[in-house]
């Protein structure tokens, strides 16, 4: 053989080894394809799901067995399997992008790998197996309308908010600030996050640049909880900036620099049964002689911080250095604990900024949900705000006795595990009203342990008389709640312009999705709002679920889930989903919590969460961030939970020590870990309050942090914090789970400004002018237990490029 002939015969030999391997690929690839899908689809077929997997599975193995015995047929088949695939995902889910590519993407990839002659070919002599291009063409069909879907999304409302003026002058507060500073968590009382400034717009946001960070140094320890989140507003007083941490320091900065001024750490400890290591806010409170000034002349404690530290204690600092106010409780220090049933250390502390009004700090507080029945009371206090003497208590397991216990005397006991108010309250002081979000009483899951009393008030927004603690009125938002959907969110309180006139206004968003818009004087709905029958099956003794569940004409819920809304990276996690679907109890919005494990969608993550939403007093219309991720809730019998680690927080498994059954609450996830259901999980949207109709709701957030490969696929991610607005139409939000901060014009919705961030930004952001006139844009960005986000200590502060 001649050299060349022999280098042909070598070339010939490589190409024809490779064609094998490729051959081997494409066989191997298509039987696993295969065998995964019929016996995972046979798994579902038995559940009652759809037979299509099944029939997949069986149809791919025998286009396995076709090529591997050299059959013409095989392509033939795969390309007829794939434009019934094709079919079969557009009647499920519509012409939708992300749908779509999860069905067909790895199908269309197999019929392109098995459309190349070396795939096929099965003689070094030349090619005998069947055609490729029946196969090459479906596969280029399918890939095509997958494509075709990518600019159209799910649940996605396209439009734009009415930008009239409504009301050119509206109330931002009780007590008039200067438009530069903010005083309270929500800028007031009123919990708007609407700031008046009006340098940074629509049309030159996209120029901010960062001005300074500077960092707490209070990071994440190995020893911390999984719940240790910033999740911190920060005040602007002066030309003074007051923060917490999450381990309860308290911080003073200058706000043109970020330099400490002073620093302050109560030694709050570690606790490893706390479901929170957080702190929300400080709270301010000035005299009124002492409102002007800030300077070292000022007497002593003329202005106040208030922080609540991890370990159920209330500080009382001196605004100008950060120590200690003797004239108040015990050497400034409130012992929280007093008159509690239970004292079991975690079990009570406050994680929000407690609410000053008429002269009083009102104090509400967090009680660990699940872990014991017998736990401390959800009892809110209001103390005197210059000596911390109690002046009335309102306990809602008694609500008609406001009557101040005797903090010295243990004998006086407030009702054990009554339902609390974690979240932050609201005040009108004309009205003398203050407003709080009420959650569960503990078991969350579990209604066979609650009063008439606890009934009434669970899950609510109450308005007690900020003078007496008297219930004035009550708005209840889940009747008999067995899914932990707590009012999460501060109640926003603005003036609307109606037909019948102005009217003094709350609105109150819920984990459930729907936004409560009432008269703050009585509790009137000002948008229509109804009863629906309820989901009733429950399968402990003792358990029962409410006949009807109230829904707000205006509402971001999302709907029913389908088995076709099961979604994963490709065919066999979506089908994994499929299976879980069908193990689990689902009927839809309100299944009760059962012995198999039931479907809660929204979960107890909620629709929204603490971060609420943000309102323009002028135009009348809110902005928020709906977020959809679907839990399930599981009862476990006490017996079945031998072995097993309990109490490392509100998700995972919880005793319910004293009760038959503990309680196991987890994200609904496929295999790889990503949401069982199609996104977006996360977005933006808008809603003119006058009318409720919503303007429009975008996918928010990119999977950049989230994924191994970091792409900014903008997919719609969850998030957890809270919106700001500004008076000439920018929202500000950095609370999805990539680590990004946003601008938005809120007309459309539309990102204006988008930059990265040091680590997750799930706080709540704020805006003031420093010493020079500039408005600054500050964020505190150090991460999220419950999201996974990356931690951190920053303080970042933005403003305009000179």
């Amino acid at each position: 053989m001649t050299p060349r002939r022999h280098r042909w015969a070598q070339h010939g030999r490589i190409f024809w080894t490779c064609g094998y391997a490729m051959r081997v690929l494409t066989l191997l690839l298509t039987t696993l394809f295969g065998l995964a899908l019929a016996a995972g689809g046979a798994w579902l077929l038995a559940l009652h799901g759809s037979p299509f997997y099944l029939l997949s599975g069986l149809l791919l193995l025998a286009v396995a067995w076709g090529l591997w015995r050299h059959r013409r047929w095989p392509t033939w088949l795969y390309a007829g399997w794939l434009l019934v695939l094709l079919a079969w995902s557009l009647w499920e889910v519509g012409l939708y992008w992300w749908p779509l590519a999860t069905r067909l993407g790895v199908p269309a990839l197999l019929g392109l790998l098995m459309a190349l002659p070396a795939a096929r070919r099965s003689s070094p002599r030349g090619y005998t197996g069947p055609a490729g291009w029946p196969v090459l063409l479906t596969s280029l069909l399918v890939a095509v309308v997958a494509f075709a879907g990518i600019p159209r999304h799910l649940h996605e409302i396209n439009g734009s908010l009415p930008m009239a003026i409504v009301n050119a002058d509206p109330a931002l507060g009780d007590s008039p600030q200067p438009d530069g500073e903010w005083q309270a968590y929500g800028r007031s009382s009123y919990g708007q996050r609407y700031s008046p400034l009006a340098q940074i717009t629509p049309a030159n946001v996209g120029q901010l640049q960062l001005a300074w960070q500077m960092q707490t140094g209070d990071v994440r320890l190995p020893q911390d909880v999984g719940e240790t989140t910033y999740e911190v507003t920060p005040l602007k007083i002066g030309n003074t900036l007051y923060l917490c941490t999450p381990h309860s320091l308290a911080f003073a900065l200058d706000a043109d620099t970020g330099k400490v001024l002073w620093k302050f750490d109560p030694a709050a400890g570690m606790e490893p049964q706390r479901q929170h290591q957080t702190c929300r806010g400080l709270s301010y409170y000035s005299e009124p002689a002492a409102a002007a000034t800030q300077s070292d002349t000022a007497a002593t404690c003329s202005s106040r911080v208030f922080l609540p530290s991890a370990d159920a204690k209330l500080h009382a600092l001196d605004a100008r250095t950060g120590q200690h106010c003797g004239d108040f409780g015990n050497n400034g220090v409130l012992d929280l604990l007093h008159n509690m049933p239970f004292k079991q250390a975690g079990y009570y502390y406050s994680t929000s900024p407690p609410l000053i009004a008429g002269g009083k700090v009102i104090v509400a507080g967090a009680v660990n949900d699940d872990y014991a029945i017998n736990s401390p009371s959800g009892v809110i206090r209001a103390y005197d705000v210059h000596s911390g003497k109690l002046l009335w208590n309102w306990d809602s397991g008694n609500p008609s006795q406001t009557a101040p216990l005797d903090p010295n005397n243990p004998d006086q006991v407030y009702t054990p595990s009554s339902p609390n108010s974690w979240s932050v309250a609201s005040a009108d002081e004309a009205l003398g009203l203050a407003y709080f979000p009420m959650g569960n009483r503990t078991p969350d899951q579990l209604g066979m342990y609650r009063s008439p009393a606890e009934e009434t008030y669970a899950s609510s927004v109450v308005a007690l008389d900020i003078a007496s603690g008297q219930v004035r009125w009550v708005r209840q938002f889940v009747h008999h709640d067995l899914w932990d959907m707590d009012t999460p969110a501060q109640p926003t309180l603005l003036d609307l312009d109606l037909p019948q006139g102005r009217v003094p206004a709350l609105v109150q968003p819920t984990k459930q999705g729907d936004v409560y818009v009432l008269d703050r004087r009585d509790g009137t709905p000002l948008l229509p709002l109804n009863e629906r029958p309820a989901p009733q099956h429950v399968d402990i003794p003792g358990q029962r679920a409410a006949p009807t569940q109230p829904y707000s004409a205006l509402s971001f819920a999302p709907p029913r889930l389908r088995e076709a809304d099961m979604w994963g990276a490709s065919l066999i996690d979506q089908m994994l989903c499929r299976i879980q679907f069908r193990q689990l109890r689902y009927d839809g919005r309100y299944t009760p919590p059962t012995l198999q494990g039931s479907l809660v969608y929204p979960g107890n993550f909620g629709t929204f969460n603490w971060g609420g939403v943000a309102v323009d007093p002028r135009r009348q219309v809110m902005f928020g961030m709906p977020t959809y991720l679907a839990f399930v809730s599981r009862l476990v019998p006490k017996h079945e939970t031998g072995g097993r680690e309990m109490n490392k927080g509100e998700h995972g498994l919880n005793e319910n020590k004293g009760a038959d059954y503990a309680v196991e609450m987890t994200p609904f996830m496929s295999p790889i870990g990503v949401p069982c259901h199609v996104p977006p999980w996360g977005t933006v949207a808008a809603a003119d309050l006058r009318t409720g109709k919503i303007a429009y709701q975008h996918r928010n957030g990119t999977i950049r942090d989230l994924s191994p490969v970091p792409l900014p696929i903008r997919i719609g991610v969850p998030g957890i914090g809270g919106p700001l607005l500004t008076s000439t139409g920018v929202a500000f939000l950095s609370a999805a789970t990539d680590d990004n901060f946003r601008a938005y014009d809120l007309a459309s919705g539309k990102v204006l400004w988008d930059v990265r961030i040091p680590a997750g930004g799930q706080a709540t952001p704020m805006t003031y002018l420093n010493s020079q006139g500039e408005q600054m844009v500050l964020l505190v960005a150090g991460g999220h237990g419950s999201t996974g986000t990356k931690a951190g200590d920053y303080v970042l502060a933005y403003k305009l490029k000179k």
